[in-house]
């Protein structure tokens, strides 16, 4: 019977093991080879390296816009590197506001290993670059997440006060995420990861901007509405339509619109 208990024993282990490998590799998808930079569409940059707490080079570009009234700290999704982000980079032009968009450690020119920590972490020096090396005023600072780079904006606006706040088809948890997506899946897989978005809305004292689409194939809708109904102090919601990786370019007229009032609003009021 011992033995018997002794090897299942080692059996689970091993399954937790293959597992926990397993979702690590759904929840980050880097790509290491930067593609595009912000030249192809035209945009002035400079190539940027900043160094973690933990001692990671990490790698960005900053893209200054002419006549800026505000900085954005983008934080992009689980997938690719920056060289996917030159859509929004034009939009974040346009609307006049500079913006620092940096890989997470494993992404892109990163170095290191992607993890739930080590994002946080990443996107903390992200921070202290605009503030320390740049000087940017934190409350003419933008934090803006998509898809999962909306819980390390959260995260990191919980602890830092900036200008306005953007969280962008973004989901409440991971563990609410895998729940409604995937409810057969055992929940002690994802012990390890939190993200916990809307715990971190909660902490954010500053005006928060939550956009998400009804149309959106792998965060639901109510993750959004949920999100927004958690934010404390002045917020608005701005529905779009379309895919979740292509909805903000369907939707562009709106989705461009919602931000800059929002911007309108409440940053140049800070």
């Amino acid at each position: 019977m011992f033995e018997q208990n002794k090897v299942g024993a080692i059996i689970l282990f091993s399954l937790s093991l293959f597992l926990s490998g397993c979702i690590s590799n759904i929840i980050y998808q880097p790509q290491r080879e930067v593609r595009y930079t912000p030249e192809q569409a035209k945009l002035i940059y400079e190539n940027i390296s900043m160094i973690t707490a933990d001692g990671v080079k990490i790698s960005g570009w900053w893209v200054p816009a002419e006549q800026a009234r505000g900085t954005v700290l983008f934080c992009h999704g689980n997938g690719g590197n920056v060289s996917g982000c030159l859509d929004t980079l034009l939009i974040i032009n346009r609307l006049k506001l500079n913006a620092l968009i940096f890989d997470y450690r494993g992404y892109g020119n990163s170095e290191g290993s992607p993890s739930e920590k080590g994002t946080y972490a990443d996107a903390e020096a992200a921070w202290n670059y605009l503030v320390t090396e740049r000087k940017v005023p934190p409350d003419g600072i933008i934090i803006w997440g998509r898809s999962l780079g909306g819980a390390i904006a959260a995260k990191t606006a919980a602890k830092h006060r900036a200008g306005i706040v953007i969280v962008e088809s973004t989901f409440t948890s991971l563990k609410d995420l895998v729940h409604d997506r995937m409810s057969w899946f055992p929940s002690w897989v994802i012990a390890n990861y939190a993200y916990d978005t809307r715990h971190y809305l909660k902490e954010v004292n500053v005006p928060v901007l939550v956009i998400h689409s009804p149309d959106d194939e792998m965060i639901p809708f109510q993750h959004g509405k949920n999100l927004y109904d958690s934010i404390k102090g002045p917020k608005a919601f701005s529905e779009i339509k379309g895919s979740h990786n292509r909805g903000f370019i369907d939707s562009m007229a709106v989705y461009e619109s919602s931000i800059n009032d929002f911007i309108n609003r409440y940053l140049e009021k800070q």
